[in-house]
């Protein structure tokens, strides 16, 4: 029964990463299909292979897996064992695709990492209470709803005043050649951000399902043995170690970038053209800045929302021209979105806990 529910829980988790990155997608490539850099098929082909190389980056040169590591503490580990632990993963991770196929269908960029927290922490208060979350994790996670748009705004602003005054002299017509090209470099720097930020996140939650699961006396068997070689051994989750989880690694990393592929057209019109109308110039600064905010965080170790981001970034550039530039209508729906994501995934986690609690 348990290696059932682990097996079932794993591949939700890769559905919910391939999901995500179909969802997320529109966050990499809105602004370069705006602009007519690329077309949508060459822009998520483009994107998703740039998903795939942060695997790279973070096995050969950062070393480790540190958002990972912070997903997977969410819920303390002393309730995440056997049978009742992988009940309480499941059901997070369900509630967490289908609240992200319902903003998908109707076009909101919200945010699929704040989804899968709410749904983690929501099924552990079903089944144990708030003293199962640890409140320090998700409060740090909570305060960067609001700090990563924030960041990634201040970064464009600033980004787009030096910007303008370094091309004060130079003509329109050239700057505007020179910005689409760079366009497809800052497009990468953002995928590549968005790959080691969010194929994490599904990382720990696979890491406290082999957690819950190896705790489990029945699975101590040669098969179950043999699977954990396989997935990678979790003895721990106080420091996810690169060299026992590099196959859960690959195929995260792998499952997004298919995803991004796969496209995401109806957030695309939302991200690239509802919030303010996007020139090659501030598409270039708004994904650049939105790199250098998720680069922030993966150094802090800290899961933020590629979508509150690039939003925050494209309303900088927006703003700078003149605050009438912003559609600030739409930018306040989906502020909304982003601060009810986390309590209606946990709602929703809480009464799927319930279900399979009755039914399985």
């Amino acid at each position: 029964m348990v290696l059932t529910i682990l097996f079932v829980t794993i591949f939700l988790c890769v559905v919910f990463d391939f999901i995500n990155g179909f969802h997320d997608a529109a966050n990499s490539i809105a602004t370069i299909v705006s602009t007519k850099v690329l077309t949508p098929l060459q822009a998520v082909i483009w994107a998703g292979a740039f998903n795939f190389v942060a695997f790279f980056i973070a096995k050969f040169i950062i070393g480790e897996f540190g958002i990972a590591n912070t997903v997977s503490k969410v819920v303390q580990d002393t309730h995440l064992h056997g049978i009742d632990g992988l009940y309480i993963i499941l059901a997070g991770i369900i509630a967490a695709i289908v609240w992200n196929l319902i903003t998908w269908f109707l076009g909101i960029p919200s945010s699929s990492s704040h989804t899968l927290i709410g749904g983690f922490s929501g099924a552990a208060v079903a089944a144990v209470g708030f003293n199962a979350v640890n409140m320090g994790v998700v409060g740090k996670i909570a305060a960067f709803i609001i700090l990563a748009p924030l960041i990634g705004m201040l970064i464009s602003l600033c980004f787009t005043t030096l910007t303008l005054h370094i091309c004060k002299n130079v003509k329109p017509h050239k700057a505007e050649k020179w910005f689409k090209r760079l366009q497809l470099v800052s497009s990468a720097l953002f995928s590549i951000g968005h790959g080691l930020n969010d194929s994490q996140k599904v990382m720990g939650i696979v890491a406290a399902a082999l957690f819950a699961a190896g705790s489990f006396d029945a699975a101590d068997t040669s098969f179950w043995g043999s699977i954990r070689g396989w997935f990678g051994n979790v003895d721990s989750l106080e420091h996810l170690q690169m060299d026992n989880i590099d196959l859960v690694a690959a195929i995260c990393f792998g499952a997004i970038a298919l995803g991004t592929m796969c496209g995401g057209w109806r957030i695309v019109k939302t991200m690239g053209t509802k919030i303010t109308k996007v020139t090659p110039l501030e598409g270039v600064i708004a994904e650049t800045a939105g790199a250098f905010t998720l680069y922030i965080t993966e150094f802090l170790k800290i899961p933020v929302s590629t979508t509150h981001t690039i939003t925050g970034a494209i309303v900088g550039v927006g703003a700078i021209k003149r605050l009438s530039a912003v559609r600030w209508g739409v930018t306040i729906n989906l502020v909304w979105a982003w601060i009810l994501t986390i309590p209606i995934s946990a709602l929703l986690a809480a009464g799927i806990y319930y279900l399979l609690q009755l039914f399985v």
